[in-house]
């Protein structure tokens, strides 16, 4: 297995990176249908984070293994690793990278029962800064906010 790449996000992705979002979703909530979902991702990745956010990729032997999005103001909308590297250091470096792109500060929402995710920033220096809703799932969320 090579190491692991980061490199910025191409037109050509897209498809990966859209399977890569439903396969590594699903993995986290089996009892949601995101292949329902697919369309309104399809759309919402085209329309709101394509053209607002700089999107950071990872590759493995050449497979898109995952991809953050950060924002112009350090927010954090995506952060998704395939399930197969999930625990590798995939996840730290896309973080890492939203850091240094986003050097006064990240801030993110993670739903309130992904207790893996939650552990994850806080070992990652990610602070609970509050709680909210999710407008479009309606679930609990943490907002939670990186300083330097």
């Amino acid at each position: 297995m090579s190491a692991l790449h980061l490199r910025p996000y191409a037109d050509a992705d897209e498809a990966a990176a859209i399977d890569l979002w439903h396969r590594s979703w699903q993995q986290a909530y089996p009892q949601i249908d995101f292949a329902a979902r697919l369309a309104w991702w399809r759309e919402r990745w085209r329309k709101d984070l394509v053209p607002k956010a700089q999107i950071i990729v990872s590759e493995q032997d050449g497979t898109l293994s995952g991809f953050v999005t950060i924002d112009g103001d350090g927010y954090l909308d995506q952060l998704v690793v395939d399930p197969d590297h999930w625990g590798s250091d995939a996840a730290r470096l896309l973080v890492d990278e939203a850091k240094r792109l986003s050097p006064s500060g990240v801030t993110l929402l993670v739903n309130k029962d992904n207790a893996r995710a939650i552990r994850f920033y806080e070992r990652n220096g990610f602070a609970h800064a509050g709680e909210d809703v999710n407008p479009t799932s309606g679930r609990p969320v943490l907002k939670m906010a990186w300083r330097p």
